[in-house]
């Protein structure tokens, strides 16, 4: 209901995660989400996630300077995993000695900051320095192929290689030799896993060949032929390469081993990484909206002045965001919000719990100031839909939602209520609302903060009934038939909804508003009993329109011919018939 990490649709954009993750690395990315979907109930470690996004956030020259630094850094919490299930691959390890390399860099921007996070750090020498002496520059992808292993790290990979390399230097001179003794120009040596070394010589020239070639295949426009010289050679240079993997397979195992080893001191360092990842972007996002860092206490306060929507306020380009203060007095358990469809009602409760949740979680919050005491739980009952698969109403989700609030909550608790009781009749409605407001103000275990929005202004009663209730609504500017919602939550109940304004603005035909607005009169008048209705308005409208035989008889009239008593009884006539 609060679109934490994704919107209703199931978009990114739009959520509170969109506006809040300004993260660099696929480790900062993953622990904000986890920040925003558990909120911390520690005062204590709010208190030092707030100091960090402090730090960051009044150190502009330093927060740039981490952030691009923090560009060239890889997930070296996925790689170090991979290397300890032994799923890594050459390339992974060249990624890990890449992002080994940028934390002495890091380390030095953020050498002034005193966080856990900072003192978690260890900027890896012993594991950067194995990397550097043990992977070539630029393996390949994958063991199957040789040239992982930097030449000089093994002694014995060193000799093996050295031992094949006179073969490797024999087959690669000898096309330019043979060209020479043949005088064949078209000569070639080639080499696929059929046939392993070959010497290649157009179909013209192939009469030429030396007695000493064994031919080996016939082309199209070429033959093949091979040697014995050629073929031991070709023995001793494959052989090399199976003995090179072998060994290069093992060393890179043994490296692995070693990374393995020091897996915990690489974590921690990667958990340092993606905190500080996070808390310099909260403090990029905190710049950039104009957030305040926030109070937060052990005790029950919920003071939020001229609190501003994250997600709505980013949305609205180039309009201003109406703040509105979340300020509950000493005793006051449930506010109730009347006021008209469209003016604000849920994006203001939203608001509330969004910043009630950002400042648990070590952010800064968009308003001018806050004082919140720690709250354990946000329940919120927002929206309507139904759970057809479930075989459950639209009404039937709200009260199993309902329940699960007033069973589950505590005082600490925060609830967000928006419109119980509208899926179903009036009366029905009204009853189970006031009966929640009762229950939520009188249960001694439960009196938890409660924004209450409704459409029931028989609610607004309860302030005087309940002390612990409060009633406010939204300010509406009201001239010349036209109503402007100007989204300021004021003290006070409503007393007007509106409805038929919004209706309006939604492009109903006008009939509709017309009959709409007659009807709203008469219902006042009588107090909500039934309204009288004009058989002859409440017609469907015809297709094709009809003619109407009072106009018909008319027409056909002969005025001039009709003497004053005729006149007369033919009015009396259509009075009878068309009066009924």
């Amino acid at each position: 209901n609060l679109e934490l990490d994704e919107t209703l649709r199931g978009e990114r954009k739009g959520s509170l995660l969109g506006v809040l993750d300004e993260t660099i690395t696929p480790m900062g990315k993953r622990l904000i989400h986890q920040w925003v979907s558990q909120p911390l109930l520690n005062v204590e470690k709010i208190n030092q996630r707030q100091n960090g996004v402090e730090y960051f956030f009044s150190n502009g020259m330093i927060r740039a300077e981490l952030r691009a630094s923090l560009k060239p850094v890889l997930d070296l919490e996925r790689l170090i995993n991979r290397v300890i299930a032994g799923q890594a691959q050459p390339r992974d390890l060249v990624g890990m000695r890449n992002t080994f390399a940028e934390l002495p860099k890091i380390k030095t921007v953020i050498s002034n900051q005193k966080t856990e996070s900072s003192k978690q750090w260890s900027v890896c020498e012993n594991e950067l320095s194995l990397l550097q002496n043990a992977i070539d520059d630029d393996p390949p992808a994958t063991l199957q192929n040789t040239g992982v292993i930097r030449a000089g790290y093994s002694q014995e990979l060193d000799s093996v290689i050295e031992a094949s390399k006179h073969a490797r230097d024999w087959i690669a001179n000898l096309e330019g030799v043979e060209r020479e003794k043949t005088g064949i120009k078209t000569l070639k040596v080639g080499y696929n896993k059929v046939f392993g070394y070959y010497i290649e010589i157009s179909r013209g020239a192939a009469e030429k060949a030396p007695e000493s070639y064994i031919r080996k295949q016939t082309l199209v426009n070429a033959e093949r032929f091979i040697t014995p010289e050629m073929k031991e050679y070709e023995t001793l240079v494959l052989n090399a390469e199976e003995r090179i993997k072998e060994i290069e397979t093992r060393l890179f195992k043994e490296v692995c081993a070693e990374l393995s080893k020091a897996a915990n001191k690489i974590l921690s360092t990667a958990r340092a990484i993606a905190e500080l990842d996070v808390l310099s972007a909260l403090g990029e996002v905190a710049t950039l909206g104009d957030y305040t860092k926030p109070e937060v206490k052990e005790g029950s306060e919920l003071e939020i002045h001229e609190g501003r929507h994250p997600v709505v306020e980013q949305l609205l380009k180039g309009e201003r965001y109406i703040p509105n203060d979340v300020i509950f007095e000493k005793g006051e358990v449930v506010r109730v919000i009347t006021g008209p469809n469209m003016a604000g009602k849920s994006t203001y409760l939203r608001q509330a719990a969004l910043i009630v949740l950002m400042a648990q979680m070590g952010s800064f919050v968009p308003a001018a100031s806050a004082k919140i005491g720690l709250v354990d739980r946000i329940f919120t009952r927002i929206g309507a839909q139904d759970e057809i698969h479930a075989g459950q109403s639209t009404f039937m989700v709200e009260m199993v939602e309902a329940a699960n609030i007033l069973h589950h909550a505590t005082s600490r608790s925060l609830l967000i209520l928006d419109e119980i009781g509208r899926g179903t009749s009036t009366y029905d409605g009204l009853s189970i609302a006031w009966g929640i407001i009762e229950y939520i103000h009188n249960h001694p275990q439960l009196r938890a903060k409660t924004l209450f929005a409704t459409h029931y202004h028989e609610l607004t009663q309860l302030a005087d009934l309940l002390p612990g209730v409060r009633n406010y609504n939204v300010a509406v500017s009201e001239a010349d038939n036209k109503v402007v919602f100007l989204h300021k939550i004021i003290s006070g109940g409503a007393d007007r909804s509106y409805g038929i304004h919004v209706a309006q603005l939604a492009g109903l035909p006008s009939p509709v508003i017309s009959r709409a607005n007659e009807i709203m009169e008469q219902l006042e008048k009588t107090s909500g009993r039934a309204v009288k209705i004009d058989p002859q308005a409440a017609q469907q409208v015809a297709l094709f329109p009809e003619t109407n035989p009072l106009l018909d008889e008319l027409k056909d009239l002969d005025i001039n011919g009709l003497s004053p008593i005729e006149a007369l009884n033919k009015l009396f006539e259509w009075q009878k018939r068309f009066t009924k």
